[in-house]
């Protein structure tokens, strides 16, 4: 592959996480969907490993559930990394006087979010 032909790919991974990222802010299920395949998984941050929530109905559900338990909760995006079909986000996620930083493991598919594995420090 050549030079500018892995630039372009990494930047329509890029765009793609981006796409995501800006419905995720805006708390927008209907959008973060979209912006997800069919066949989307998303493991959250829950201890002690995760819980991994795979299909859209089981993803959808989850993403309601954050955003319905914490509705004042911000993420910012602190870095982001991609690698192929691969993209890194170093993020912190702040809510009342509190807050917590981690990293999400995107990968990317046909322009859309596939898979979302979320890790947090501490």
């Amino acid at each position: 592959m050549s030079e500018t032909a892995s630039r372009s790919s990494a930047q329509h991974t890029l765009d793609a996480v981006a796409h995501f990222q800006k419905a995720f802010d805006a708390q927008d299920v209907d959008a973060i969907m979209a912006a997800m395949t069919p066949d989307c998984v998303f493991e959250d941050t829950s201890p002690p490993d995760g819980t991994r929530h795979v299909g859209a109905d089981a993803v959808r559900a989850a993403w309601a559930a954050l955003f319905t338990g914490s509705p004042d909760g911000a993420f910012s995006t602190e870095e982001v990394i991609a690698a192929g079909d691969r993209v890194v986000a170093r993020w912190r996620y702040a809510w009342g006087d509190g807050h917590v930083r981690g990293v999400d493991v995107f990968t990317v598919r046909d322009g859309l979010v596939a898979e979302k594995l979320a890790y947090v420090k501490g």
